[in-house]
């Protein structure tokens, strides 16, 4: 009886192996295909492109042919050409990306991308993302010194119990920290370097690394799509709609008030959820990789005069890297720089040898490189598209989509037109100089403000940039091995609340005026 049970059930080793969801690499595989699949079939097109050259004090329009012509650096061309940005944006450098000429589309010959097209766009993605490729194996490295040498651990532990049973306060001030940098400069990016320190606090505290994940991603993602003053979007668009930044302002700062309490409380329900019973959590399958790669209480070691001065410098780090991006206009390149001298200076403080520098940080780094490399291969699925010709022709077709709308009907479509262009166009400053001198005059023929469309951009593109596979999520999930799949299941009611929550906003915006 006993042997036809076993034959009935099957012994463990027997039984079918559990289907597991793609890795981020495969996701993306999938997703870059399909993009090359569709440029076989959309329709291809193209705007003209308009561009300040500094060198001759000229404007040269590319048209979508290739050909190029130059007109006088002046009004009467911007105003010839139906542009309401000021001159004097394109003359100081606040609008320095190729801005499209409304009424200029013309349908082109497709471009369809092959199996070869493919292979060099994920090369391609690569190239474009070398510069934060190279910020994450300087980092990996300088976080193999803190982890050898048990620097990190003690410093989390010693944390970790400060906080005891207090720790939601984390959630709350790591949350609109990084939502006010988002909000602020656009910090997106620049978090990449955040999560191995928040993670491990997290863990520690009892909760699991996707509470730490969603601190810092949420809050980034919250303050980008609630953007006041941010120049890579909320500026750069206003400018090319030709109105003030400031005009929206009072909405766009509610909005951010109130999204942010709601993520804030979105995580810290799952969080206690996760801390009253720890089978609940999304990611327990990868709790032996991130208990392993990260530190636990039982392993932590004391917190000598040698360790604070480490994360004290850590720490001071992080304030120069925030203020040289804010202030001094650094992007990757800068903020590589710092991190690696940072690293020096830590392995010379912590008293290593240079075998043992040279070593650990090479070390740190190759544990990121699946990191670095999600960067590019998500890149190049933007690359297929761009090269396919259809970006500027998914955009001239929505543009029609609002001919004819009520207010209200106007501003909550141009929302999810631009939650689609969103995924096509996975850059706020790109997006907004290309599709708002086309999108802001249609708000004209509505009798609504541009401001409105301005808004819908960025709750649009915000909103998508929560689950969009081609932007910075999978690079977060890759450092835990976290699947994409997880992520969606944690953030997908989110998702709903957020799209009532955008709507509701851009129907009080309209109302208001």
């Amino acid at each position: 009886m006993e042997v036809n049970n076993e034959m009935e059930q099957g012994t463990p080793a027997k039984q079918k192996k559990k289907r597991q969801f793609p890795s981020a690499f495969t996701v993306l595989f999938i997703i870059l295909i399909i993009a090359a699949i569709g440029t076989n079939f959309m329709p291809t097109g193209s705007y003209s492109k308009l561009l300040y050259n500094e060198s001759t004090n000229m404007f040269d329009i590319t048209a979508p042919d290739g050909s190029v012509v130059s007109m006088d650096a002046n009004q009467q061309s911007l105003d010839e050409l139906d542009i309401k940005a000021k001159l004097d944006l394109f003359l100081d450098g606040s609008i320095y990306k190729p801005i499209g000429v409304p009424g200029s589309y013309e349908a082109i010959e497709p471009n369809p991308q092959g199996f070869t097209d493919c292979v060099l766009a994920l090369v391609n993605g690569v190239y474009d993302t070398i510069d934060i490729s190279l910020f994450i194996f300087v980092l990996g490295g300088m976080l193999a010194y803190l982890n050898k040498s048990g620097a990190f651990a003690a410093g989390m532990g010693a944390l970790s119990r400060v906080t005891k049973g207090k720790e939601y306060i984390l959630t709350i001030l790591i949350t609109i920290l990084i939502s006010l940098g988002g909000t602020t400069f656009g910090m997106c990016e620049e978090t990449v370097a955040l999560y191995a320190v928040v993670i491990p606090i997290f863990v520690i505290a009892g909760y699991d690394a996707l509470v730490g994940i969603a601190a810092v991603y949420l809050g980034s993602c919250i303050g980008t799509m609630c953007s006041t003053v941010n120049p890579f979007s909320t500026v750069i668009a206003s400018n090319a709609a030709g109105i003030n930044f400031m005009e929206g302002f009072g909405i766009r700062i509610s909005a951010l008030v109130v999204g942010t309490i709601i993520c804030i409380l979105y995580v810290i329900r799952y969080g206690n959820m996760v801390r009253k019973n720890p089978e609940k959590s999304l990611i327990l399958e990868s709790k032996a990789y991130i208990d392993e790669k990260y530190c636990s209480e039982a392993e932590v070691p004391a917190l000598t005069g040698r360790f604070k001065l480490v994360l004290t410098q850590f720490f001071l780090t992080f304030v120069i890297m925030v203020y040289g991006v804010v202030k001094l206009g650094w992007w990757f390149g800068e903020m590589t720089g710092l991190f690696l001298v940072s690293a020096i200076i830590m392995g010379i403080l912590l008293r290593m040898s240079e075998r043992e520098m040279v070593n650990e940080f090479l070390a740190g780094a190759g544990d990121m490189i699946g990191v670095a490399l999600i960067c590019g291969v998500a890149r190049s699925i933007n690359v297929v598209l761009e090269n396919g010709l259809v970006s500027d022709a998914l955009l001239n077709t929505m543009s029609g989509w609002v001919n004819g709308m009520s207010p209200y009907a106007f501003a909550i479509m141009m929302y999810f037109i631009y939650i689609i262009l969103g995924f096509f166009i996975n850059s706020s400053s790109g997006l907004a100089v290309l599709s708002i001198p086309i999108m802001a005059p249609l708000a004209d023929a509505v009798g609504l403000p541009r401001e409105v469309v301005i808004t819908a951009y960025m709750f649009g593109q915000g909103t998508m940039g929560f689950i969009t596979p081609t932007g910075l999520v999978l690079v977060v999930l890759e450092m835990v091995h976290v699947n994409y799949d997880k992520y969606l299941k944690f953030i997908m009611p989110l998702m709903g609340i957020l799209v009532a929550f955008s709507i509701a906003f851009l129907c009080i915006e309209v109302a208001t005026i």
